[in-house]
Formats: structure tokens, C-alpha cells, sequence
């Protein structure tokens, strides 16, 4: 029997008798996001591009490849929310999200949006999407009795835009109380942070190695936070509290190719970081590298849905927030709104107040990357014209 196609596209969805069965009763939550086009430029992902990604996984969910969607966009970045039963990198999964973004970026592509498939930097699928174009982030958990979620998107920055919050909710005594007060978040937690350079990983345990981890954290450019576990018996220690895509365009691409927006997984409450915890860490706009044409330092503005998306030189960074009932690997709806507050309007009005600063320098540094994180722009091509100008200096 031939597999159902879908109407948006003519791809198969592959059935789910054809696939490996599922790892057991566990609930994997997958967070799976590229940028197919946008209107207006880098703004936002069109209503009618969204549908076509509805439609593809509402019928993937009655063939029973997932148990559950929810697209979202932050920015000109689209978000395939997704819980099923196969455990991370599943590769039944992954080609449904490629398959989702290819027929989007359809859709994009015969509205003429600007940047119509530009995280789909491979010709086919090959297995799952890490090294492809889109970024992704999962957690494979057995749920508790309450299994809160926070997702965050972020537009127009780099993966280790993430390195600073994820630190402060799970490292930081003055951000989280429960590292103070709670016997389960007393012990700490445990880092995965990665070399994207050097395609290598590190375990750091907190707090008695807070120092080597912030050491490598600061180098945002070149280590970042992949995962973080739980030292208490809360939650069992294989299984990640917390998951941050750590993609990077420019190496899989070669050159740039638009900004990586990274995406994050956070689990909530019950032994681990409160919400509020969690939502504390975004308080302050602290720095990232990023925005217009991804080459300057600019602040980390959180926002409500209804300002969900970047205007001023592309920016400034947004991160966008969702906060999610997971049960029975399914997504009790509505999500949470999470920077929808007004307690967030001082971090806000800040962060206009530091894009202010930094724009003023212009094409100088600091608000402008340095050299050597400009190897993907189109500087190289600037230096290049001018190489046989230079004379020896004696």
C-alpha cells in the first residue's frame, strides 16, 4: 500500500508501520525551527505559510506519527512544536519536519517572500536535520506527575545567546532560590557544553566547577550550553532538564547565510528551577552577537506574542516565550504567553535604551563583531579587493 501524500506537497509522510516502534512510555518533546520566508523582509513568517505547516503535521498526527503540534513562529523563524513516543533524532520525525518546511517554503516561495528556504541548505533529507539548515532541540523524559515546559525562540542571534539565562536558572544562587533553599536543587546541576569549533563536548558539574564553566561559558562564540541534568533523585540524571540548539549556519553553509536563532527547552518546577526562576534570568538585556546582517553586538529584547518579531536594524535580538502543560504526550493548549507582562517593561525600555548605545557606533566596535567573527560575512570579499594595496611597513 502506497503512503498517504500530502495535499501540500506530494512528499510522502512515512506511515508509522514502517518505522521503528516507539522507545516505550517515555515522552519525547521536539523543537524544530527554520526560516522558509518572511514578508517584508526579515520580519515576520506569513499566516498562509504557517497553515501549510499546520495542515502537513495535523495529518502526520492522524497517521500517528506524533501525539501532538504546535506551530508558533518567532520572528521570520518558524517552530514545529512536537511530542511523540520515538525518543531524539528520530529519524520518522525529523523527515516530518523537513518535509513540513519544504512545503512552507512552497507556499513562501509562490508568494514571493523574502528569503523563501533559506535554512534548507541540503538537497535532500539524509537522516535528521542537525547539519542540514534547521536548528533543533529535544527531550526525551518520562513525564511527572506535572511536567511544566518552557520553550524559548529566539530571532536574530547565535546559539550561545542561550549560555548566560540557562546559567543563571540552573548555576546562579541570585537568580533561582532553590539552589539556596531547596533540598532537590541544592546538589546543582550538571553541564553539557559543546565546542561548535572544535565538534567536541565537555560535563561540568556545578557549583564545584562554577568557574571552569563560566570560563568556557564567556567564549559564547565557541562553547555552549547543549544540555543540563539533574543531580537529585527528582528526576533521573540521564535525562535532560534542559536542551538548546547549537546549530551554526555559517559552518554548514560556509558563509553566511542569515543568523542561527536558537531555540531551548526548559523544564519547570518540582526539583528544578521554578517558572519564575526561569523567567527571572530574562530581566536584564544582556548582550548578544547578532542582529543586522549578523555581524553586531547588540540587547537581548524578551517580548509578547503581539511584538513577536524584529524591525529596528533587524532587531534588536528578540526571544519570544512559551510555556507549555505536557501530559500524556500531549500539549494542553492554550500555552502560556510568557513575556506578555508588564514586569518585563523595564527590561524592555533597557534594552531600547542599550540599542540606542550601540547603534551609535556604527560600522566600530564593540557594536560591530571583531575581525575574526566576520569570516563569514562578506568581508572576506572586502579584504580581498584590497590585498595587493597594502605596503610593508618597516
Amino acid at each position: 500500500m502506497r503512503n498517504k501524500l500530502n495535499m501540500a506537497g506530494g512528499h510522502p509522510i512515512p506511515r508509522e508501520r514502517n518505522m521503528p516502534k516507539a522507545t516505550g512510555s517515555k515522552t519525547t518533546l521536539s523543537l524544530i525551527k527554520a526560516d522558509v520566508g518572511s514578508i517584508a523582509g526579515h520580519q515576520v513568517v506569513h499566516p498562509q505559510v504557517m497553515d501549510a505547516a499546520r495542515a502537513n503535521l495535523k495529518e502526520a498526527k492522524s497517521l500517528g506519527v506524533i501525539e501532538d503540534f504546535y506551530v508558533t513562529s518567532a520572528g521570520d523563524d518558524m517552530e514545529l512544536i512536537m511530542t511523540h513516543r520515538k525518543g531524539e533524532d528520530n529519524r520518522q520525525v525529523h523527515e516530518l519536519a523537513w518535509l513540513t518546511f519544504e512545503k512552507a517554503t512552497k507556499v513562501a516561495k509562490d508568494l514571493h517572500l523574502y528569503g523563501a528556504g533559506q535554512d534548507l541548505l541540503a538537497d535532500a533529507f539524509s537522516g535528521n536535520v542537525r547539519g542540514m539548515g534547521p536548528g533543533s532541540a529535544e527531550i526525551e523524559m518520562v513525564e511527572r506527575p506535572s511536567e511544566p515546559v518552557a520553550i524559548f525562540m529566539m530571532d536574530k542571534t547565535e546559539p550561545g545567546a542561550f549560555n548566560l539565562p540557562i546559567f543563571r536558572m540552573f548555576g546562579d544562587p541570585f537568580n533561582s532560590a532553590g539552589l539556596v533553599i531547596d533540598t532537590a536543587m541544592h546538589m546543582g546541576f550538571r553541564f553539557e557544553v559543546w565546542d561548535i569549533k572544535e565538534h567536541r563536548r565537555i560535563f561540568l558539574n556545578c557549583p564545584e566547577e562554577m568557574y571552569d564553566l563560566l570560563m568556557f561559558l564567556g567564549a559564547k562564540g565557541r562553547y555552549v550550553i547543549k544540555r543540563v541534568y539533574a543531580r537529585s533523585d527528582k528526576v533521573p540524571q540521564d535525562e535532560p532538564v534542559a536542551c538548546v540548539s547549537t546549530d551554526k549556519l555559517s559552518q554548514i553553509a560556509g558563509k553566511y547565510v542569515g543568523k542561527d536563532d536558537p531555540v531551548a527547552l526548559v523544564r519547570a518546577q518540582s526539583g528544578l528551577p521554578g517558572m519564575g526562576e526561569i523567567l527571572e534570568a530574562w530581566s536584564w538585556p544582556f548582550l548578544v552577537s547578532g542582529w543586522n546582517r549578523g555581524s553586531h553586538n547588540g540587547p537581548v529584547m524578551v517580548v509578547g506574542e503581539k511584538n513577536n518579531r524584529t524591525s529596528r536594524f533587524d532587531g534588536p535580538p528578540r526571544c519570544f516565550g512559551l510555556g507549555f502543560q505536557v501530559t500524556n504526550a500531549h500539549l494542553i493548549l492554550p500555552p502560556v504567553d510568557l513575556f506578555d507582562d508588564p514586569a518585563f517593561e523595564p527590561a524592555r525600555k533597557q534594552a531600547a535604551e542599550i540599542a540606542d548605545y550601540m547603534r551609535r557606533h556604527g560600522p566600530f566596535e564593540p557594536h560591530r563583531l571583531p575581525m575574526d567573527e566576520m569570516e563569514y560575512t562578506t568581508m572576506p570579499e572586502l579584504m580581498e579587493k584590497h590585498k595587493g594595496k597594502w605596503e610593508s611597513v618597516k
